[in-house]
């Protein structure tokens, strides 16, 4: 359970340190070489922890702290519901779908951080100014002439 705990602590903490570091940087900064080799060192690291080692240390505990055997029914015969559902459910059944859980949220934890990676400083909706509008509903620009 400890390394479970340990591995989950560090992607989370991982996760939370680029939010803290993407509030930080300007999206308009320029990007050294030295700067991307280690993002890109990060992002890997990250991915690695979440996709690799954190299943694998639920699987882990699940297979031998827990006991979570294909021969320990949760339904079907012997099992907690014995006679209430018509099939049988195993606890091996069960970590298989909580370990689906799991990549299931870092997946959608992905796609939403990757998004918020790329929108960073730009206007929300609401921080917009009204622009004057012409009489045709099309907003007006004033050309600036040098």
């Amino acid at each position: 359970m400890f390394a479970f705990v340990l591995s989950l602590v560090v992607t989370l903490g991982s996760i939370g340190a680029a939010l803290k570091y993407m509030k930080r940087r300007p999206a308009d900064a320029r990007l050294t070489w030295g700067e991307a080799a280690a993002a890109a060192v990060f992002v890997y690291f990250v991915l690695f922890m979440a996709y690799g080692v954190v299943p694998h240390q639920w699987l882990t505990w699940a297979d031998n702290e827990l006991s979570w055997r294909p021969d320990r029914f949760l339904t079907g015969p012997g099992g907690i519901f014995a006679d209430a559902l018509p099939f049988e459910l195993t606890y091996l059944v069960l970590r298989d779908i909580v370990v689906s859980g799991i990549y299931g949220a870092f997946l959608a934890a992905q796609v939403v951080l990757w998004k918020k990676w790329q929108d960073r400083g730009k206007p929300e909706p609401g921080d917009r100014k009204e622009l004057e509008t012409s009489p045709f509903g099309r907003p007006l620009v004033k050309l600036e002439r040098a």
